[in-house]
């Protein structure tokens, strides 16, 4: 037998839910109960910026047919894997610039691992939440649990024909509710559907899965919609200040370990000028292209800091090893494998080897959007010293009589590459090939 149930688990089976309290989770615990299922209902503290109250989530769980309902406070260890991420660089996905920096996925890396952890202390190994075969999620959620606990066994509602037949949309869902007696009062439609987390937020599907339609209908729930010129954004100076890769401080406010006020903070003050939105055409894992909105202003504010002090202390072999890493690991993390030994390996090359020497200031001007100015870098340490490479009259560490002395040793590698260059060429010509016109033309064939 598979570990994946296509259909209902046998009466009185155990299932844990990953519960929102929204009307799909609403309506899978109801059904399951009513199906003769034991449902426990875990729903994990991110400090989302539009979550509701906690204690209300889990009261309704209870009232739909939940024998057992928790929440699990996830906070720290959001804020802690977002730090990580910013060390590692772990972003792949980039238009023109701006970036996303996968804090949905890394929602998912803690969800799922800490909910499963639950389900395990509850003697419970069957697991299921709402999402479907289309996503990213149905992937990040299997492969952490099964990690987790290797005994798990899956039940997703949106994967059960029966489930789908019975609930193909909200209308029906909210029907069913309506008749056994637990009616949901849905807010006014939005155009698109929001999924966050204290790291940042992710607007998709809907209206905006049609590339002519842009972020200006997106109404920011974690900054300002910084695009609308009747919105008042003054500038402002932002002073930032590192230990050892981890922001301690935000325009001398200091947080110490306090990691979670950091991050709320740095979100209050880039959200404020609405840093950190960017609108991404991504690979799913599925290799199908999507769309989405993305707001994260504590996390783009606390990257600009990080990269700033990084580049003025590594040299560019440790950059360009620290761009390599990052953006594989924002791959694999994307995948669901951000726990996996080729992503902690890389992981642990970065937060050993290059984070723990980024310690110092940097301070910025922030305006709109992504308008900004770095105004001071004083890191503690840095390998960047105007005296070496001054243009003005100064000692320096090496003469011109050592630069021709380097210049004349250049010599070798480059006319080994004009030779090697005229026999490809020469080999191309011997199969029919075609060759580059434009460089023959350079070296005088």
């Amino acid at each position: 037998m598979g570990r994946i149930y296509r259909s209902l688990p046998p009466a009185g089976t155990k299932v844990g839910i990953a519960f929102s309290g929204g009307l799909d989770t609403r309506t899978a615990v109801a059904w399951l109960a009513r199906q003769g299922l034991e449902v426990y209902c875990y729903t994990a503290d991110l400090a989302q910026p539009d979550a509701e109250d906690m204690e209300s989530i889990l009261s309704v769980a209870k009232t739909h047919g939940a024998k057992l309902a928790r929440a699990i406070d996830c906070r720290q260890a959001m804020v802690r894997e977002g730090i990580v991420a910013i060390q590692c660089g772990a972003f792949h996905l980039s238009c023109a610039g701006r970036k996303y920096y996968n804090t949905t996925p890394l929602g998912r890396a803690v969800t799922a691992t800490a909910i499963v952890q639950a389900m395990r202390a509850d003697n419970v190994h069957v697991f299921g939440d709402g999402s479907t075969h289309k996503g990213n999620d149905i992937q990040r959620f299997y492969r952490y649990g099964v990690l987790v606990n290797p005994d798990l066994k899956i039940y997703k509602p949106w994967l059960d024909s029966k489930f789908v037949e019975a609930f193909g949309g909200r209308k029906e869902m909210s029907e069913y509710l309506v008749s056994i007696g637990m009616p949901y009062s849905m807010s006014t439609e939005k155009a698109y559907s929001t999924d966050s987390n204290c790291l940042g937020a992710t607007h998709e599907a809907k209206d905006l899965e049609h590339l002519e339609t842009s972020m200006f209908i997106v109404d920011p729930i974690m900054g300002l919609p910084f695009w609308q010129a009747d919105c008042a954004i003054a500038p402002a100076q932002v002073d930032l200040t590192f230990l050892h890769a981890t922001c301690v401080a935000i325009n001398g406010q200091r947080f110490d370990s306090d990691h979670v006020a950091m991050l709320l903070e740095a979100n209050r003050v880039g959200g404020r000028h609405g840093l950190g939105m960017s609108d991404q055409i991504e690979n799913r894992v599925i290799e199908a292209k999507s769309r989405g909105i993305y707001e994260a202003p504590g996390m783009a504010l606390l990257h600009i800091g990080y990269e700033r002090l990084l580049s003025s202390i590594h040299n560019e072999n440790t950059l360009d090893l620290y761009f390599g890493f990052g953006r594989r690991l924002g791959r694999l993390l994307y995948e669901g494998k951000w726990y996996d030994p080729e992503a902690l390996a890389q992981r642990d090359a970065i937060t050993r080897w290059i984070a723990p020497s980024v310690s110092g200031s940097v301070t910025l001007e922030l305006r709109r959007g992504e308008d900004y100015t770095i105004v001071s870098t004083k890191p503690v340490y840095s390998a960047y010293a105007p005296e070496r490479l001054s243009m003005e009259k100064v000692a320096s560490s090496f003469s011109p009589e050592d630069r021709i002395g380097a210049l004349e040793m250049q010599s070798l590698a480059v006319t080994d590459n004009r030779a090697l260059l005229l026999h490809h060429f020469d080999s191309l010509a011997q199969i029919g090939a075609t060759s580059s016109g434009e460089v023959k033309k350079m070296l005088g064939q």
